[in-house]
């Protein structure tokens, strides 16, 4: 048995009780939290790490609910197009994959583990292909992750044939998977859109077969209801409803445009909303109805999208440009308190996933995934009249973390990155965009 005893941090441990420790411990053994409490109690013994934590602020880490970690080779390659219509994403980021290769991938995911890591994301949700690619590198990182593998079909037979075998294939392997923090679900890119009904039906039973749950774009323009309203005279989230789409966890990720009379089905169903209000502002789409669906029962997490639609992977700027976002949105100050906003990048996340009994806040017995910052440089003060909440979500970024845990193990310590090496994967990716440049020169498929 390993154990940590971290003390004498202002602790914001969430949760139930909602308990804030202006100078508290925690006592970790193995990958679980096993104690927490004011410091004036903190045990004494014999451990196995003793760390002082002295200005330091200890939270749980963060989840980033929608992302496409292999996207990071693309980044800055689709600046001024919104890759929030088809043909947007088909002229932009569709003719890049098509030209993509597997030995691309690893240090894609490797950047973007290693840049999440770095700003406080201990758990994320992933929705990609060449999963294959995807999976060790996610292993090696160490953090907790659900990978969705990614089908696109576009109403081809043979198409969904071949991701239908290979998507059952990749839930097989994760079945097998050792470590607890991966899960495989399953990956639709958008019903309606490039998943033909015939498609979502059977991921549908793919997904009962394996236990998983499903994670989706839905509603970032509406041309789902206009297409529903077309052929079947109801909205998209009616006609998923008839169709079953909901008989397993669905994460959405965008959700702008669902209209409101479909709120309370949702509410009703296991179904989670993710909002990436930056990816949103940078395509120039509408600000997703964040306050309305809340309040309305639904459960809302927080993406970032990739990093063509947002091109960084710190969540403390994205809970900010949220919370602002929401309150420009509805013409009201404060609609989102930061206390909520922390709320949905923390516990909303965890249970959109399904892992609300392991993570999203710090509890005895829960895993011990959590990350440290540092109290002592710009935004915090004065405290507390500055309360930890406001900072966390309008005053400091991810630069503040200093250390990073994942099931009791360090991804990151005192600002150093432990289980990836972030510049050579930077330099293999200078490699692989130069040649996905050139491939796409020499083939430039289009859409529309």
């Amino acid at each position: 048995m390993t154990t940590k005893l971290l003390h004498d941090a202002v602790i914001l441990a969430l949760g139930g009780k909602d308990q804030i420790f202006d100078r508290g411990y925690l006592l970790i053994e193995d990958d679980l939290i096993v104690e927490i409490g004011d410091a004036a109690q903190t045990p004494q013994g014999t451990y196995d790490e003793r760390i002082d934590c002295a200005e330091r602020l200890i939270m749980p880490g963060l989840v980033n609910a929608h992302t496409h970690t292999p996207m990071t080779l693309f980044r800055g390659l689709a600046e001024g197009v919104s890759l929030f219509t088809l043909d947007g994403w088909y002229n932009s980021i569709r003719t890049l994959e098509l030209v993509m290769s597997p030995e691309m991938v690893p240090a894609a995911v490797e950047i973007a583990c290693a840049e999440m890591i770095r700003t406080g994301t201990t758990c994320f949700a992933d929705q990609y292909f060449y999963m294959n690619q995807v999976v060790p590198k996610v292993r090696q990182s160490g953090m907790r992750s659900v990978l969705a593998y990614g089908v696109v079909e576009l109403n081809d037979p043979e198409a969904r044939a071949r991701e239908l075998a290979q998507l059952s294939a990749f839930l097989e392997g994760m079945q097998g998977e050792g470590s607890s923090r991966l899960k495989g679900w399953v990956g639709p890119h958008a019903f309606f859109v490039d998943n033909s009904i015939e498609m979502m039906l059977s991921e549908r039973i793919v997904a009962q077969k394996y236990g998983t749950g499903l994670h989706i774009h839905l509603s970032t323009t509406g041309e789902e209801d206009v297409f529903c309203q077309s052929q079947f005279g109801t909205t998209a989230v009616q006609q998923m409803d008839k169709l079953g789409m909901f008989d397993q966890p669905l994460l959405a990720a965008h959700s702008i445009t669902i209209p409101q009379e479909d709120w309370p089905l949702l509410a009703q169903r296991p179904f989670s909303a993710v909002t990436c209000a930056g990816a949103s502002m940078r395509a120039g789409a509408e600000a997703a109805p964040v306050a309305g669906m809340r309040a309305a029962g639904i459960n809302v997490a927080v993406g970032t999208d990739n990093v063509c639609n947002n091109n960084d992977y710190d969540l403390f700027i994205e809970m900010r440009t949220l919370a602002r976002l929401a309150s420009y949105r509805e013409r009201q100050p404060g609609v989102l308190s930061a206390r909520e906003v922390l709320e949905m990048a923390t516990a909303n996340g965890a249970k959109a996933l399904g892992l609300q009994d392991e993570i999203g806040d710090l509890t005895a017995g829960k895993k011990a995934d959590m990350i440290i910052l540092d109290r002592s440089g710009i935004g915090w003060s004065p405290f507390p009249t500055n309360d930890p909440f406001t900072a966390l979500v309008y005053s400091i970024n991810g630069a503040h973390v200093t250390d990073t845990m994942v099931d009791g193990t360090w991804l990151m310590r005192n600002r150093q990155l432990q289980t990836l090496d972030y510049r050579a994967a930077t330099q293999q990716q200078a490699k692989d965009a130069s040649e996905l440049i050139r491939r796409r020169n020499l083939s430039s498929p289009s859409f529309g």
